[in-house]
């Protein structure tokens, strides 16, 4: 029978007690996060952050970073306060010493050394010494210069003085250890982006950067802070901003807090929140109390202002496509959900940032209706767009099932030309001028897909009819760019989309349809200007030998009225069907000859609500817009 020690090779014995720095060398990931790229720069942040929490707490203004020649080590120096050389009355070791080998030991404990500071655990110097080949301090405190040397985490030169000094400070040589890290090299570049960002962050820190490898040295300095590098951060998405201006709020009293944010025609947000300082990629509380502010505040101005979309639901992912926001706060206490500081979890930090930001941002929407509106047309926009993509997600998901691609439909003439920058696409009332049309289009660049009647109200009809529509899916398939958001301009077959309808007012009808189905599911293409409407003749008025195309009654009366000579014969179009195709080709296919209406969009919003109130269900929306406009008529045709 097996000995309690030894049953299944497991007893006491069998218990190790690591502490301090052998359990950070043992289980680094605990720490950091694990031995890769991010573990390896991660020991550089701990280092930096404590220089930058002088900075914070009103004590350094400079700090400055300097990367060796191989990119193995870097040495970082503030003009702080220094770290305390004199003895710990517990431990009695030199506090700097203790910093450096006791996790937990730390002077952001007491709330007293530092009011704000990006860690409070006491953990991050004495990790990144446990894990460094070498690592040298040098502190300058009290008129004279001290240092002390360590490798692997173990002291190896206790501390002394090395002469008279200046001012005061503190300067670590960081070397990382190969055993735990390998070949692993520090990368310029991060190390550039994260002390920029600190630049940003803290208006007056002023960081110097000397890559010694290419012997280049930066200086950051950001007198504007967040709002500058907002402007910065639009500018590398390479989307424009919805509107010039942008948000930006500052606050010094509790919590404190900086935030700026603007929209721009990207797909995708971008948050960037930092604590203290410290970057929160993974988010937390305080993004939370953003989000909530952000949506109270836009439904808010929306609901005051009658902006609200008649049976269309604004959600927050809909208010925050496109947005890039810069979210900087400071928090006493932060409770962070690791050492590696990714994630804030103080609860009470929500409300806290939610209080101060809904009533300055909804203040603002208000104060600047010139920014605000266009923001909520975006929103609206965006909310349009993604229910069209669901919807038409799960409608492709039904129809092609198991199935291969989706071919053209049967009755487009395509084009030979493959060219999209080259190709239109005229979309024709009828099969009769669809007919006309292909005899007498260009066919190397010029395709014809005819359409059979009204097509589909697509601002009554639900989402499942439009997509369920032969005539609307027709367009969808021939264009081949897809709509909401999964239109891909990429994709689109022709770089001109061309509405050819009767010039009466029931092809002016069928245009209108188009134009709020295009508006709806492929804005896109409108903003691209790849939307137009061609300007066929309503009437041939023939003057002897001269003839005339008129697109309309009034150019008809203006072109009598000023024919002194002969009697001018005036035929009527019933339609394009009746023209022949040479006719056709001669007054609208021709682009040396015909006329085109480039379709754009001059004010979102307005657009969105002239769609909504005159192609709605809601009827007296539209009995008010004629009879506001009635006078001006002379002649309707119902």
């Amino acid at each position: 029978m097996a000995s309690k020690k030894n049953r299944g090779g497991y007893g006491a014995e069998s218990i190790q007690v690591l502490e301090g720095i052998e359990h950070v060398r043992k289980r680094p990931g605990m720490y950091i996060g694990g031995l890769s790229r991010e573990g390896l720069h991660h020991l550089v942040w701990e280092i930096l952050d404590n220089s930058v929490d002088e900075v914070i707490n009103g004590h350094a203004s400079t700090i400055d970073v300097e990367l060796d020649a191989d990119r193995k080590g870097v040495r970082i120096t503030d003009d702080g306060r220094g770290i305390p050389v004199d003895k710990h009355p517990k431990l009695k070791i030199p506090a700097v010493v203790a910093v450096f080998t006791k996790l937990g030991a730390g002077g952001k404990f007491d709330g007293e050394s530092y009011k704000h500071s990006g860690g409070l655990h006491g953990v991050g110097a004495a990790v990144a010494n446990a894990l460094a080949e070498s690592l040298e301090v040098r502190v300058r405190r009290g008129g004279q210069q001290y240092t002390c040397s360590f490798e692997r985490g173990l002291l190896v030169d206790k501390l002394r003085k090395t002469g008279k000094a200046k001012g005061s400070g503190t300067e670590i040589y960081l070397r990382p250890d190969p055993e735990m890290f390998g070949k692993l090299k520090l990368d310029p570049s991060v190390l550039r982006e994260r002390l920029e960002a600190k630049s940003y962050l803290h208006k007056g820190l002023k960081i110097r950067f000397t890559d010694a490898s290419t012997a280049k040295t930066e200086t950051f300095f950001h007198a504007e802070g967040i709002s500058e590098y907002l402007g910065k951060l639009v500018e590398l998405r390479g989307k424009p901003a919805v509107h010039a201006g942008h948000f930006y709020l500052e606050r010094d009293a509790d919590p404190k807090l900086e935030v700026a944010f603007a929209w721009t025609e990207s797909s995708e947000d971008a948050i960037y929140s930092y604590v203290n300082g410290v970057p929160t990629p993974d988010g937390g509380t305080h993004e939370q109390g953003l989000r909530n502010a952000l949506g109270k505040a836009l439904r808010a101005y929306m609901q005051a202002h009658k902006l609200e979309p008649k049976g269309l639901s604004i959600t927050l992912e809909d208010i925050r496509e496109g947005m890039v926001a810069l979210h900087s706060v400071y928090v006493l206490e932060p409770q962070f959900q690791s050492q590696t500081k990714n994630r804030l979890n103080n609860p009470e930090v929500t409300g806290a940032v939610e209080g101060v930001l809904r009533p300055a941002l909804e203040q603002w929407l208000h104060s600047n209706r010139g920014t605000a509106d266009p923001i909520v047309a975006r929103v609206i926009a965006a909310a349009r767009a993604r229910v069209a993509s669901r919807a038409a997600s799960a409608a492709v998901s039904r129809k092609t099932a198991g199935a291969g691609r989706i071919g053209l439909p049967g009755k487009l003439a395509d084009c030979s030309n493959r060219d999209p920058r080259r190709c239109e696409l005229f979309i024709v009332e009828g099969d009769s001028a669809g007919g006309s049309a292909k005899m007498g289009r260009d066919r190397k660049t010029q395709a014809i897909l005819p359409l059979r009647g009204k097509v589909l109200n697509a601002e009554q009809a639900s989402l499942t009819k439009v997509l369920a529509n032969e005539e609307l899916g027709n367009i969808v398939k021939a264009l081949g760019c897809g709509l909401g958001k999964d239109f891909e301009i990429a994709r689109l077959r022709y770089h001109k989309i061309i509405l050819l309808m009767d010039a009466d007012s029931d092809g002016h009808h069928i245009a209108t349809l188009l134009l709020t189905f295009f508006y709806r599911y492929m804005p896109e293409l409108i903003r691209g200007g790849h939307l137009f409407v061609a300007q066929p003749p309503l009437y041939r008025v023939d003057v002897g030998k001269e003839t005339h195309w008129v697109a309309d009654d009034a150019e008809l009366q203006r072109l009598l009225g000023e024919i002194t000579r002969g009697k001018p014969e005036v035929q009527r179009f019933k339609g394009l069907g009746e023209m022949m195709p040479a006719t056709l080709r001669a007054t609208t296919l021709d682009p040396k000859q015909r006329q085109l209406i480039s379709v754009a969009i001059d004010d979102e919003l307005t657009t969105d609500r002239t769609i909504s109130d005159l192609m709605g269900k809601d009827a007296a929306t539209r009995y008010q817009f004629i009879m506001e406009r009635a006078v001006d008529v002379e002649q309707l045709d119902v």
